[in-house]
């Protein structure tokens, strides 16, 4: 971890961002060199997360798109098809309404003669009759060849009536039959007309002409089952006139706003838009030998809302299950990933450990080499030195002169002092193997702030090391504790600035334990730092010359020895690092 990444990772951690952070994801190893893309964690979990993601949701959302687009053609044909039949069933209930008045009318002409419809007693009766078994009817009138009407019965003052002139009469005359729009006339009541022909004998042809009120034809209409709110049917002449009343689109005798449909002999469906808005299902029949044209009309969206409902909870239960994939994809990819990274540590670990060792062992050879050459010279100038001073003894003029005499002792100090100092960096060295035997560790400690005495002393530290009575001699492996008391110390120094302060006690901790506590009044350490101490390669003096791997090293010495290590900190307030050990350490291998 550079500095630059340290800096982050406080930040995030100050911000409560990097706790939801997995390890490697702010991990560079700055020593990878042409393989560093090989050791990009972040980007190998952001394309283990993007290539599963995408074996898993596209099949997913391309399956859910043609579903929904194949579920929603078919809601929508389904409209079109149940719109088609409502329109054709309608359309025959009203050709049959018509054309069962059309044939009464027929039945009236054959059975009776022109001369019996001119009673107008007669007439009367017909009428009744037919307002009894049929309904609608409103009058009936006989139109004779020159187009007056003879007889008439009903509500209005009709008899005499000239129609000659009128474009229905040469209709009905041209084609035996004819079926009129509705209108209001002078009754100014919405109605129609429907004229049936008859031969005389003469070859002449006379007219029966009856009026209907639209009423039956409003009732047959409404009786339509809608099964939309806004649904509407009803009639139109060819003109686009409304011949029946609407609950939407407007009144009888009104034109409507939705244009004519083209003639066709079977029942037609299409979309539209009501004045480009609403999108409209509309279906139509023309009804033959009639001016009259059925529209069925429907709102899409009415007739759609069932289907989006459920398209709500399909779209819903895809967003639900794209979710939770994702929330496992990318749960698994931390987890494999984050343990890749932690298999990759431990390689690294490893390989530093191996380094540091083979680099020790290195330095304890020539350590070792330069001792034996030391001790060497040494061994002459003590002999020299000694036999110097044994030469001034014997001469009284010598052994008087205490300044001489001091100068030759002061030299005899040194090389026993040279020779002390090579004598332990000799015992430090030589430890490779675990080999037990009963040791005082206030000695061993004392031993090891010898290697730092000169530092402490430059920096004006105040050592001191305190031992309980209690405390008994333990069983355990010189050399290692040497290296663990030498790490824990100095980390403690490097913490510390000028004129601090060190203190060691070593105490009881239990029936079988020992505990050794090392005390400073450093920076302390950032207790989010705390839980990572510990691990390989964490260091809080990034960029300062740490590694990362001396506390890791101990921990693992000290859970080697059987024991355990703690740590307390408060920033600027300074830091304890206590080693528990037992009073006896079993065999073990490393």
């Amino acid at each position: 971890m550079n500095a630059q990444q340290g800096r982050t990772h406080n930040l995030l951690y100050r911000f409560g961002l990097g706790r939801r952070m997995p390890e490697f994801w702010h991990y560079a190893d700055g020593s990878a060199g042409l393989y560093k893309p090989l050791f990009n964690f972040r980007r190998m979990w952001i394309q283990a997360v993007l290539l599963t993601a995408g074996v898993a949701l596209i099949p997913l959302i391309v399956m859910a798109a043609i579903d929904y687009k194949v579920t929603q053609n078919s809601v929508e044909s389904e409209n079109l098809l149940q719109t088609a039949r409502l329109v054709s069933n309608t359309r025959r209930s009203v050709s049959f309404f018509l054309s069962e008045r059309r044939s009464a009318l027929n039945f009236i002409v054959r059975d009776n003669d022109f001369e019996a419809l001119n009673s107008k007693a007669r007439l009367m009766q017909l009428l009744e009759d037919l307002k009894t078994s049929f309904g609608g009817f409103v009058d009936l009138g006989v139109i004779d060849p020159f187009g007056y009407q003879r007889i008439y019965v009903g509500p209005y003052e009709l008899a005499g009536v000239d129609y000659s002139d009128q474009a229905w009469y040469r209709q009905v005359l041209q084609k035996g039959l004819y079926i009129s729009d509705a209108f209001l006339g002078f009754r100014n009541v919405p109605h129609l007309v429907i004229a049936v022909k008859r031969q005389l004998g003469s070859g002449l042809s006379y007219v029966l002409r009856a009026t209907l009120d639209t009423g039956r034809f409003n009732d047959l209409l409404s009786a339509v089952e809608m099964r939309v709110r806004k649904g509407d049917a009803f009639l139109i002449n060819r003109e686009g006139k409304l011949q029946t009343p609407t609950t939407f689109r407007g009144k009888v005798l009104e034109k409507i706003s939705i244009p004519v449909p083209e003639y066709s002999s079977k029942t037609e469906v299409f979309e539209t838009a009501n004045q480009g808005t609403v999108p409209l299902i509309i279906g139509y029949a023309y009804i033959h030998e009639t001016p009259f044209i059925l529209m069925i009309v429907k709102e899409k969206p009415e007739l759609m809302g069932p289907w989006y409902e459920t398209r709500m909870k399909l779209l819903g239960f895809l967003a639900v299950s794209v979710t939770l994939i994702l929330f496992v994809i990318i749960g698994v990819a931390t987890v494999l990933v984050n343990r890749v990274f932690l298999a990759d540590q431990r390689r690294v670990m490893i390989l530093r450990q191996v380094e540091h060792s083979n680099k020790m062992a290195t330095i304890g050879r020539l350590a070792a080499g330069v001792a034996h050459e030391i001790n060497n010279p040494l061994a002459v100038i003590y002999e020299k030195a000694g036999l110097i001073k044994d030469l001034f003894t014997l001469k009284g003029m010598y052994a008087k002169d205490e300044k001489l005499m001091g100068l030759v002792n002061a030299i005899l100090s040194s090389v026993e002092r040279c020779a002390n100092i090579t004598k332990r960096l000799l015992s430090f060295m030589r430890h490779s193997e675990m080999k037990s035997g009963d040791l005082d560790l206030k000695e061993v400690i004392t031993e090891v702030l010898s290697f730092v005495g000169k530092e402490a002393e430059y920096r004006s530290i105040a050592i001191s090391v305190n031992k309980d009575e209690d405390v008994p001699d333990i069983e355990s492996d010189r050399g290692r504790l040497e290296e663990i008391f030498l790490n824990v110390i100095s980390n403690a120094f490097a913490a510390m600035e000028k004129g601090g302060h060190l203190d060691v006690d070593i105490k009881r901790a239990g029936g079988d334990s020992v505990s050794v506590t090392v005390t400073d009044d450093g920076c302390g350490i950032p207790r989010e730092d705390l839980d990572k101490i510990f691990e390989p390669f964490f260091s809080t003096r990034t960029g300062r010359g740490g590694t990362g791997l001396g506390l890791s090293i101990t921990s693992g010495l000290v859970q080697g020895l059987g024991g355990k290590i703690h740590v307390q900190s408060e920033v600027n307030q300074g830091t304890d690092f206590t080693i528990v050990l037992p009073l006896k350490t079993e065999q073990r291998e490393g």
